[in-house]
């Protein structure tokens, strides 16, 4: 379906927070999806990620991760530089700072008109598959996909070390996990360690494995696998489908 774009500002411990917000055009309430980027913030890879979800029936709302520390409509470039930069500012970033943008974001949504009452979930890719893992602790998050989550296994986010591998007894939302066997970031016993949290925890979940690499669902770099790309997407996309009952 056809979708609208806008952008929201919300102000979240003093310091404004642009929302990008992918919708569909069609008058109605549709669930409503959390929607991390990497690293390098909202650029085009990640908004049109954003609006291709939207277009199946979702209130997509993306924040600005770094928003207490670049200006207000920062976009990091993908080459190294920009990792760098990425990389700084997430280690700047404190873990509380990422909780609260998610209590905020999923807050907003869940009193926007066009956002069906309790009907949330997250996603997200690198460091947002793992900060969608973490919103997912709040009990009103139905179901969460995580792309390629960085951190989850080692407690790598932001200052100090993240608890989330401790928490996930917590969870209450079923989990959609996707990985690449290349990826370094999260080798296997990363994978496993996150799994078997999640066996024992008795968590429903699922996971997606495929012969790819770090970020490659992003169409701009040299790791970006489209058959990769669509095969997890056609999966995510039904996966959502069945915990919001929304016709594919």
């Amino acid at each position: 379906m056809q979708i609208t774009r806008r952008n929201v500002g919300l102000t979240v411990d003093d310091s404004l927070m642009r929302l990008y917000v992918a919708e569909p055009e069609p008058p109605g309430q549709y669930p409503g999806i959390l929607f991390y980027s990497d690293i390098y913030q909202l650029g085009g890879p990640i908004t049109r990620l954003a609006d291709r979800l939207a277009g199946y029936g979702y209130v997509v709302a993306a924040p600005e991760i770094f928003h207490r520390l670049m200006p207000i409509g920062t976009v990091i470039e993908p080459d190294d530089l920009g990792r760098l930069r990425g990389n700084d500012a997430a280690a700047k970033s404190a873990i509380a700072h990422y909780d609260a943008d998610a209590e905020a974001v999923l807050a907003w949504l869940n009193t926007a008109e066009t956002v069906v009452p309790k009907q949330l979930g997250t996603f997200g890719f690198c460091i947002g598959g793992h900060l969608a893992f973490r919103a997912a602790f709040q009990s009103q998050v139905k179901t969460t996909v995580c792309c390629y989550p960085t951190g989850i296994h080692n407690g790598k986010l932001g200052q100090g070390i993240a608890d989330t591998i401790e928490r996930v007894n917590e969870l209450e939302a079923s989990v959609l996990t996707v990985f690449g066997t290349l990826d370094p970031h999260v080798p296997p016993e990363g994978r496993q360690k996150i799994l078997q949290a999640l066996d024992l925890a008795e968590v429903s979940h699922q996971t997606l494995l495929y012969e790819a690499n770090h970020t490659f669902m992003r169409d701009d770099g040299y790791r970006y696998d489209p058959v990769a790309t669509d095969a997890a997407w056609r999966e995510a996309v039904a996966f959502l489908a069945n915990h919001f009952s929304v016709a594919v």
